[in-house]
């Protein structure tokens, strides 16, 4: 619908693990305990990521900004480069049914794809769809590191959005069928698109 990259934080930090990068090195163990990324490396690889040409009409950030400093390093940076204030979603969901969902995560080490044994499981059970593999869980998905990483998001990321709540902020009810949750995003977005056009 938008035609715009969504960049997530997690998933480029990930990357830069498995290709063992200085940033990735310095990311891996941080990650593995559940813990959030300091935001001097996020920070520096989020504006590296926003300027490449395919960012110019706009992109959708996943993850990010998770503490109140990066929030106020991402409005500055879209001050600086001359874009509009960001529209926020906050997906709200009850802890226990994320505890839930992200433990239950498998992933194919080969292609990447992944899966949720609850709600997309794989045709066969534990192989991958598309090339046979076994899935894996990753580390940072396991019940102790997920329960880590609450805490942490309600430590450092509730700050949020009482920091964008007079902005362009939208807490959308997300324990409901995937359908449902983009259909009230997509109406945002939509009405966003269309006054800028107008």
């Amino acid at each position: 619908m938008l035609e715009i990259p969504a960049i997530s934080t997690g998933e480029m930090l990930r990357a830069e693990v498995e290709a063992k990068t200085p940033l990735g090195l310095q990311a891996q163990q941080i990650l593995a305990e559940g813990q959030l990324v300091g935001d001097e490396i996020v920070n520096e690889m989020l504006v590296h990521r926003i300027s490449r040409a395919d960012c110019r009409n706009g992109f959708l950030l996943d993850g990010y900004p998770r503490t109140l400093p990066q929030a106020e390093f991402l409005d500055q940076t879209l001050a600086k480069m001359g874009l509009n204030p960001p529209t926020i979603f906050h997906l709200a969901t009850p802890q226990s049914v994320l505890i839930e969902r992200i433990s239950s995560r498998r992933q194919c080490p080969k292609c990447g794809r992944i899966y949720n044994l609850l709600f997309k499981p794989p045709k066969k059970p534990g192989i991958c769809d598309v090339d046979g593999e076994k899935l894996v869980r990753r580390s940072d998905d396991s019940v102790e590191v997920v329960k880590a990483r609450l805490q942490a998001y309600d430590k450092l990321t509730a700050p949020i959005m009482s920091h964008y709540a007079a902005g362009d902020y939208h807490s959308i009810s997300a324990n409901r069928p995937p359908g449902e949750i983009f259909r009230d995003i997509e109406a945002v977005l939509r009405e966003r698109r269309n006054g800028a056009s107008a």
